[in-house]
């Protein structure tokens, strides 16, 4: 019984999962619901945002696309999220330690990511 009660404690919810410097994530709520999918994914640890790139001017609305990218050689993938013209990497840190289970786990988070779009 005292095992099922700490357990309990040590689930991380989704919205605990995001860190880094700053937690600002381009394409307002749509972006967040993007983040928020793959932070419901049981073996992602944590979402870092990174730097917001803006490639020329013009309208920054438009259809919200986010992709997972190849994992590197602990199994820590990365998030594209683009609008428009302006673009944001988020890093992924996953619970796996190689290469094979990171691209499990990308092919499992772009298969929800496609269905939330469609």
């Amino acid at each position: 019984m005292k095992e099922d009660i700490r357990h309990c404690y040590t689930v991380v919810q989704p919205h605990n999962k995001i860190g880094g410097s700053h937690t600002t994530i381009i394409g307002g709520r749509h972006g967040k619901k993007l983040v928020k999918l793959i932070s419901q994914h049981t073996e992602v640890k944590k979402i870092v945002p990174s730097v917001i790139t803006v490639r020329g001017k013009s309208n920054p609305c438009g259809l919200i696309i986010g992709k997972v990218l190849r994992p590197d050689e602990r199994g820590n993938l990365r998030l594209l999220i683009s609008q428009g013209t302006s673009s944001q990497e988020l890093r992924i840190v996953t619970t796996v330690g190689d290469v094979q289970s990171g691209e499990r786990i990308m092919n499992e988070l772009n298969q929800i990511l496609a269905e939330y779009n469609n």
